[in-house]
């Protein structure tokens, strides 16, 4: 059954899940199109792509930075065993970010080079992507805790579910890159982000299959949040709002709209990232420690809830700023 104890702690937690959710749409979007950037044309394709994302890609990823550092101030104890349990695919994780960050750059100041910059942002996007996706399913598959130690060993991450999930996320942020691109782009750029956007939306229903039936699997602990009462009649709504969503987008799909595919793709987000929440709650490593296990002092979460309060709404605010001065089509020029 749910536990529904609405503290401080709980507080962070939503605060951290926020910064997370935060992340996975903003930065998920522009890692798909690099991810897909190699499936369109050299010349105006490309850039168009690349310049759809430009204005907004390294603010993206303030938001993992927020989402990290709370992890680490809010619940130490967490951080502390999720690092050496994960360390290869996080570093795996801040290299390819790293190497895609420089060829975003690279490939407008060393045109003579384009083409290896071109695969150097397509790789590391994709490297990204699929780290992310193995360390969300290694840490759902569990990780080995004794005492206040990892007790685990260096390749412990790496199974066919921790693999399952990293393919998975890698669709999923290809699908939000192809919207990303219909709604930012016209003429045939925009054609072929939905032919993309189609064959990505079917993969991703049958990773989301995948994925919910593999978890399951895990553990009894995972089923008895999903399938035994009293707790499956809320935990229900998630699929049912699921195909909701789905058909949501492919109406969308149908009726030649440019945004709301977009918005469609990232409801499905939204619900995929509700049900891991349910999977992991009260938990912030599944089957070994609870978020107040894991939380700070309360003197401490209080002083940093202010520094929160404070920095969220700026880092909204400009955010948001950023996206409405840069809305609207990228044009074959190569700007907004």
């Amino acid at each position: 059954m749910l536990d529904y104890n609405f503290d401080l702690t709980v507080i962070w937690a939503v605060i951290i899940a926020l910064a997370i959710f935060a992340y996975v749409v903003m930065d998920g979007f522009d890692l798909g199109v690099g991810i897909l950037f190699k499936f369109f044309p050299a010349g105006e394709g490309r850039n168009r792509a690349m310049n759809s994302i430009a204005p907004v890609w390294d603010g993206n990823e303030t938001w993992l930075i927020l989402g990290g550092g709370g992890l680490f101030a809010a619940f130490p104890l967490a951080y502390a065993l999720i690092l050496p349990a994960l360390y290869a695919p996080i570093i795996a994780m801040l290299l390819g970010l790293i190497f895609r960050g420089v060829a975003f750059e690279y490939r407008w100041r060393d045109p003579r080079h384009r083409a290896f910059w071109d695969a150097a942002f397509t790789g590391g996007s994709i490297v990204a992507a699929l780290a992310q996706g193995i360390t969300l399913g290694a840490l759902l598959q569990g990780i080995d805790v004794e005492g206040r130690a990892y007790a685990g060993g260096w390749w412990d991450w790496l199974t066919p579910f921790s693999l399952l999930t990293g393919v998975s996320v890698v669709i999923g942020y290809a699908l939000l890159g192809a919207t990303w691109l219909m709604y930012k782009l016209d003429g045939r750029p925009h054609d072929r982000a939905k032919r993309l956007a189609w064959t990505l939306f079917f993969a991703v229903l049958a990773c989301i299959v995948a994925v919910s039936i593999a978890t399951l699997l895990l553990g009894a602990g995972y089923r008895d949040k999903w399938l035994e009462a009293p707790a499956i009649y809320v935990t229900s709504q998630v699929p049912l709002l699921t195909v909701i969503a789905t058909f949501a987008f492919w109406r969308a799909m149908k009726r030649e709209t440019h945004a709301t595919p977009f918005l469609t793709s990232l409801a499905l987000f939204f619900l995929t990232f509700i049900g891991l929440g349910v999977s992991m709650w009260p938990d912030i490593i599944p089957g070994a420690v609870s978020i107040w296990d894991a939380a700070a002092p309360e003197k401490s979460q209080i002083f940093m809830l202010v520094g929160a309060l404070i920095i969220m709404p700026l880092i909204i605010a400009y955010t948001a700023y950023a996206y409405w001065v840069f809305r609207g089509k990228v044009g074959a020029e190569g700007y907004h």
